[in-house]
């Protein structure tokens, strides 16, 4: 299924009843009181998380979710039936925002949590609430509130612990086929990924954690270049940042050290929060380096790109190193805690 992680929608909750303006009519009685009754709540708009949702496509297709209006008020003291709510369930790491201004409207990052999107309108008062001891027989009486109506901007951001961050080709998906069980397809050419593909890595039988694997970014991305600038938004909610960098000695002509902090830059100019967040240094494609050389390939890319920070050199395709690394991240996670705690914008 295509993944799909941005939708608008428009909520409106339920117009409330009309209060009644009845009068008493019995056969003996000949000048009966008022007893015109409450009209009902309109229904509520409400949104939950449901982890058993993996995507927004519903939302591509039903844009508008409106609550039952509530029943207008009746004789006999009679209050109208509220309306009923509207529930519309989402993936869990759901954002609204209001589509016009952008302001936040609910984070659901936990399933099952809950908020209410638009509340009904209060139901109309019937007449008999106006009645004094100088206006015996009022005709008043008030009309329901309309419901809260918006329209609303909705933003699946990915749950992960551990995000992937690199050009693209540099080898995520292909690193997290050999440390999970998932399976996103790999291929030789740049832009292979076009969706977040989330895997479970499992340290051993009681330790895991979520790694997700980002689509590949290009200068320019925060600006809307290529496929990154749609999925940055993704690693927002990570604890920690796998930089991978491909140190092969590939034909293209590239100078990898230039790539990795034209990577960072994008960071930087898209989040400032994302750009502080810890980092780590993962050179793969070390297989593609010849054995006698790869300690002084890794030492002289650390020496030029000034790293300081926690490095890992690895062969994803191979998993030589793969294993060192995920008990380290495994352990990070661990010491951590939620949330976890700030870094130096370089992994210091």
């Amino acid at each position: 299924m295509k993944f799909i992680d941005e939708a608008k929608i428009q909520v409106i909750a339920g117009k409330g009843g009309d209060g009644s303006a009845s009068f008493r009519r019995e056969k003996y009685i000949p000048k009966g009181g008022p007893d015109g009754g409450d009209g009902g709540r309109g229904g509520s708009v409400f949104a939950v998380a449901d982890r058993n949702i993996n995507t927004l496509i519903e939302f591509r297709y039903t844009r508008i979710f409106k609550a039952q209006r509530g029943e207008n008020g009746r004789g006999a003291q009679c209050y109208g039936k509220a309306g009923e709510d509207m529930t519309i369930r989402v993936p869990v790491g759901t954002v609204f925002s209001d589509a016009e201004t952008g302001v936040l409207v609910a984070d659901l990052a936990e399933d099952g949590q809950t908020v209410c999107l638009a509340h009904g309108g209060k139901g109309g008062l019937g007449n008999i609430h106006f009645k004094s001891s100088t206006n015996r027989a009022p005709r008043q009486h008030t009309l329901g509130e309309p419901g809260e109506e918006f329209e609303l901007a909705l933003e699946l951001k990915v749950l992960a612990d551990v995000g992937l961050l690199g050009m693209p080709n540099a080898g995520k998906s292909t690193f997290i086929r050999a440390v999970s069980a998932a399976r996103p397809k790999v291929a030789d050419y740049p832009f292979t990924t076009l969706a977040p593909n989330l895997g479970v890595v499992r340290v051993d039988s009681e330790r895991s954690f979520v790694i997700a694997d980002i689509p590949g970014l290009i200068e320019g991305a925060a600006e809307g270049a290529g496929l990154g600038h749609q999925f940055l938004r993704h690693l927002q909610r990570t604890r920690l940042l796998l930089h991978l960098v491909d140190i092969s000695p590939r034909w293209e002509a590239g100078d990898p050290v230039r790539e990795a902090r034209a990577i960072v830059e994008e960071l930087r100019k898209y989040d400032q929060a994302l750009y502080e967040k810890p980092r780590w240094l993962v050179l793969n494609k070390l297989d593609m380096v010849d054995e006698a050389e790869r300690e002084a390939v890794v030492k002289q890319f650390v020496a030029d790109y000034g790293w300081t920070g926690p490095v890992f050199a690895i062969s994803a395709l191979d998993g030589s190193g793969c294993s060192a690394l995920t008990y380290a991240v495994m352990d990070y996670l661990a010491m951590a805690g939620r949330p976890a705690a700030a870094a130096d914008p370089e992994g210091h």
